[in-house]
């Protein structure tokens, strides 16, 4: 079972997470054979998410993309606030992956690569938009990205290690806990004990964190400290898609595009990214869509397609 374990150090202002994926991982990457090198960046992605999401007061979505102009175009994780996950990755026509390609090769191959964060309340208030922040794509791994992203954006320091192949994603997070002021003496002991802890979780190699499970890993590394472990989560692959979602889709193109789409294709067929899951539109569900914004010609198309 996928399981995220949350940890609290109770000597140091220091709150940590640990997260095994791998049912979830194996939903994604039976959707789509990923070379190797997309494989890993895509699954450490997955783990990343899920630690970020669990550690945010907030009911409703987090979406992390990576876009740029090389190879791979596009590497998008969505994750909620019951850990339900999804994950997909779009390559460029006739891609060549090498074996060994780094993050920067893969993505931000002519420097102009961007991170987003956006943050979709689930129940939105009057006008309420989604939240978005968008930086450069500064690092060369998914840890050192994010990593930069929370300092940046959010002020927080905050160091990952992460590792995947296709069997497992797991991912460790440390994030030191906002300060209450105090004296200099305090702020450097703050200071040494987030270094403490840093320096004991920087021993971690992505070979041992691909062998090892979660509870033997936070055993291993923080045997000396004082931990307070919280209740378990459990992540799980759910994607959201839907007919109607679609069909929104569909209704923002306009009615111009979908009539020019209908006339070529004689109907509209859309596959899920993240799920495989087959919908298809003719011209009596596409009158259907626009029936709100205009009934009496929605009801004319819609009678005529069914001649």
């Amino acid at each position: 079972m996928d399981t995220l374990q949350r940890f609290l150090f109770e000597n140091a202002a220091v709150r940590g997470e640990l997260v095994e994926i791998s049912e979830t991982w194996h939903q994604v990457q039976a959707r789509a054979a990923y070379p190797a090198p997309v494989r890993r960046l895509l699954g450490e992605m997955l783990a990343a998410a899920a630690l970020l999401t669990a550690n945010l007061k907030f009911n409703g979505m987090v979406v992390m993309q990576m876009h740029g102009d090389g190879p791979v175009k596009l590497l998008v994780v969505e994750c909620d606030s019951e850990l339900h996950m999804r994950a997909t990755a779009k390559l460029a026509e006739e891609a060549v992956i090498p074996g060994e390609a780094t993050l920067t090769q893969l993505v931000n191959a002519g420097g102009h690569g961007r991170f987003v964060i956006t943050l979709d309340p689930k129940d939105k208030l009057p006008g309420q938009q989604p939240y978005q922040g968008i930086v450069p794509l500064d690092g060369d791994s998914v840890a050192v990205v994010i990593e930069n992203y929370m300092l940046r954006s959010e002020q927080l320091d905050t160091r990952l290690w992460l590792a995947a192949d296709e069997k497992v994603a797991r991912g460790l997070l440390l994030q030191k806990l906002p300060g209450e002021g105090g004296s200099g003496a305090q702020v450097a002991d703050t200071a040494e004990t987030w270094n403490h802890t840093v320096t004991l979780a920087s021993t971690l190699r992505r070979e041992e964190m691909l062998a090892t499970d979660i509870n033997t890993l936070l055993r291993r590394l923080f045997w000396e400290e004082t931990i307070r472990v919280f209740e378990p989560r459990h992540p799980r692959f759910q994607c959201s898609c839907s007919r109607e979602k679609v069909g929104n889709m569909l209704r923002l193109l306009g009615k111009e595009e979908i009539d020019a789409a209908l006339a070529d294709l004689g109907k509209l067929a859309i596959n899920c990214d993240f799920c495989g899951q087959h919908y298809e539109f003719d011209k009596v569900d596409c009158a259907q869509l626009f029936a709100a914004e205009n009934p009496s010609d929605a009801m004319q198309q819609a009678g005529t397609a069914r001649h």
